[in-house]
C-alpha cells in the first residue's frame, strides 16, 4: 500500500444553495509527502460546474487550494438531494515538472507499469440558505392556552417586537406575528396614501385661489411685453429679407458676369481660330511664289541638252 500523498480539506462540497444563483465553495489540498505532487480534478456534471484550476503542481509540504463554481440552476432538487461527485486525481512527478507539462494520459493506470495514482472521490452537499432572525414579542411567559396566547402576540407585535427564546407554537406564532406586521404595513400604507392625496388637494385648491384672486393688472403687464416681442419678431424678418434680397441681387450681377465672360471667351476662340486658317493660307502662297520665281530644273537639263545635240550636228 503506497503513501497517502495528499490531504483534503473538507472531504466534501459544501454548496449553499438558492435557486437562479450561483454558488461556489474552495478545497484545500496538503501534499504530505517529500516529492512534487501533481493533481487533476475531474466531475460527473462538467457543465454544471466550474473548477479553477483544474489542474496544478503542488510543491513538497505545501497546500494548494481550488474552487468550484456551481452554475445557477432553475429549480431545486427534490430534498436538497445531490448525486453529482468530483474524483481528485494525484501522482508524483519530477522535480521543475509544470502545469504545461500535464496532461491526461499522465493520470492513466497501468498496473503492468505499475504506475501509481491516488484517487479521492468527493460528494456534493447542498445547504439551505441560513433563515434570517425572526422578530418575535417582548419576553415575557408563554401560557399554556394558546388561544389567549395568539390574541396578546397580536397585540404585542403592533406596538413593539424583539428576539425571544423559541417556545412550543413557535410556528404558530410567527404567522400570526407576520400576519400582524403585514396588516400594520398595509394600514401604514394607506395612511401614507390618503395623507398625500389630502395634501394635493390642498395644494391644487391653493394653486386655484391663487390663480382666481391674481389681479388683472399682472395680464395688462403682459400685453405690452407680448406688444414689444411682435414688434422685434416683425423687425427681425423685415431685416431678413432685405439681406435675402440683396443677396439675390448680387447673384444675378455674378450671374450676368459669368455669361458675359462665357461670351468674350467664345468669341475669342472665334478669333484665334481664325487667325490659324489665314496664317495657313499665307503659308500656302508664299510656297507657291517660291515655286513660280525660277526655271524647272528639269526644263533647263532639256535644253541644255538640245543645245549640245544641235552644237554636234552642225559641226559634222
Amino acid at each position: 500500500m503506497a503513501k497517502q500523498l495528499l490531504e483534503i480539506q473538507p472531504l466534501e462540497l459544501n454548496f449553499t444553495f438558492e435557486v437562479k444563483k450561483q454558488s461556489e465553495c474552495t478545497i484545500q489540498l496538503g501534499n504530505k509527502s517529500d516529492e512534487y505532487v501533481a493533481f487533476k480534478v475531474k466531475t460527473t456534471s462538467p457543465k454544471k460546474y466550474c473548477v479553477r484550476p483544474n489542474i496544478g503542481i503542488i510543491k513538497p509540504k505545501a497546500t494548494y487550494d481550488f474552487t468550484v463554481l456551481m452554475q445557477a440552476q432553475k429549480e431545486a432538487p427534490p430534498d436538497l438531494l445531490c448525486k453529482d461527485k468530483f474524483l481528485i486525481q494525484c501522482k508524483v512527478v519530477p522535480f521543475g515538472t509544470t502545469d504545461k507539462d500535464i496532461t491526461s494520459d499522465m493520470f492513466a493506470k497501468d498496473k503492468e507499469t505499475g504506475k501509481y495514482v491516488e484517487e479521492k472521490k468527493l460528494r456534493v452537499v447542498l445547504i439551505s440558505p441560513p433563515k434570517s432572525p425572526v422578530l418575535l414579542p417582548r419576553n415575557e411567559e408563554l401560557k399554556q392556552d394558546s388561544s389567549n396566547e395568539t390574541s396578546l402576540q397580536k397585540d404585542r407585535a403592533l406596538s413593539g417586537l424583539e428576539n425571544v427564546p423559541p417556545g412550543d407554537s413557535l410556528a404558530d406564532d410567527v404567522e400570526v406575528i407576520e400576519t400582524a406586521k403585514d396588516m400594520y404595513e398595509l394600514r401604514a400604507a394607506k395612511d401614507v396614501q390618503d395623507f398625500e392625496t389630502s395634501k394635493d388637494t390642498d395644494e391644487l385648491s391653493t394653486a386655484a385661489k391663487d390663480v382666481q384672486t391674481r389681479p388683472a393688472e399682472d395680464v395688462e403687464e403682459l400685453q405690452p411685453a407680448k406688444d414689444s416681442m411682435e414688434l422685434k419678431l416683425a423687425k427681425d424678418c423685415e431685416e431678413l429679407k432685405l439681406k435675402l434680397n440683396a443677396m439675390e441681387s448680387q447673384l444675378r450681377e455674378a450671374e450676368r458676369t459669368i455669361t458675359k465672360l462665357t461670351e468674350e471667351k467664345s468669341l475669342t476662340t472665334r478669333e484665334k481660330d481664325s487667325l490659324k486658317h489665314e496664317l495657313e493660307l499665307l503659308r500656302r502662297k508664299n510656297y507657291v511664289r517660291k515655286i513660280q520665281a525660277g526655271f524647272p530644273l528639269l526644263y533647263v537639263c532639256m535644253v541644255a541638252i538640245i543645245s549640245l545635240m544641235l552644237g554636234y550636228f552642225s559641226r559634222s
